[in-house]
């Protein structure tokens, strides 16, 4: 997975990957992770879900979780971080809030989330696990790849995973050249063979 943070969400996205909607953000500066998804679906305003997929998601995943609604409240927190770096898991990826951030960060546990809030969620369910969820705008099913860094997140489907990080390497590396072009004097009006007819004064 260090070779998908090396590539970036970013670059991953424009190889193929699906990026997640811009409200999707590092809970804190810095924040970055990559692994397989574990998708996780909560009720309106209750985590009771995310508390079983704690439980249950394999060591390295990464919570995947779409909220049914009132996505202003903290549906995680310092008790939840604590509870999944004991049991190996890799990040959260939360179209809905969370808080503790301070306390996130000093963890170093990576979060990707649509805001911050301080009201506690429910805890009585129902949700689901291990199957499929919606999180910024992007279906993620458990087993995909994701990848999120200061850029974004961007969602690998399992099926052509090895395909976009195919993509991924090779705009690395044309871009790579392109950057020593550019350093050069090079302009990237001549480089990406830009038409500037309907630029005026050009």
């Amino acid at each position: 997975m260090q070779e998908l943070l090396v590539l970036g969400a970013a670059t991953l996205g424009e190889a193929g990957g699906a990026a997640m909607a811009p409200r999707i953000r590092a809970a804190w500066p810095g924040a970055a992770l990559a692994g397989p998804a574990y998708a996780v679906m909560c009720s309106l305003g209750d985590n009771l879900a995310i508390h079983a997929a704690v439980a249950a998601a394999p060591r390295g995943s990464v919570l995947c979780v779409e909220v049914e609604g009132e996505p202003e409240l903290g549906y995680w927190g310092e008790v939840l971080t604590t509870g999944a770096e004991s049991r190996g898991i890799a990040g959260l990826v939360i179209d809905a809030c969370v808080r503790d951030v301070a306390a996130l960060e000093a963890h170093g546990f990576p979060v990707f989330a649509a805001g911050i809030a301080l009201p506690g969620a429910a805890k009585v369910g129902p949700g689901s696990v291990g199957g499929v969820a919606t999180v910024g705008g992007v279906l993620v099913a458990t087993g995909d790849v994701v990848v999120g860094d200061r850029d974004g997140v961007t969602v690998i489907a399992s099926a052509r995973q090895d395909e976009i990080i195919a993509a991924g390497r090779a705009r690395a590396d044309a871009e790579s050249v392109m950057f020593d072009k550019l350093r050069r004097g090079a302009t990237t009006v001549e480089l990406l063979s830009l038409d500037l007819s309907s630029i005026e004064g050009c």
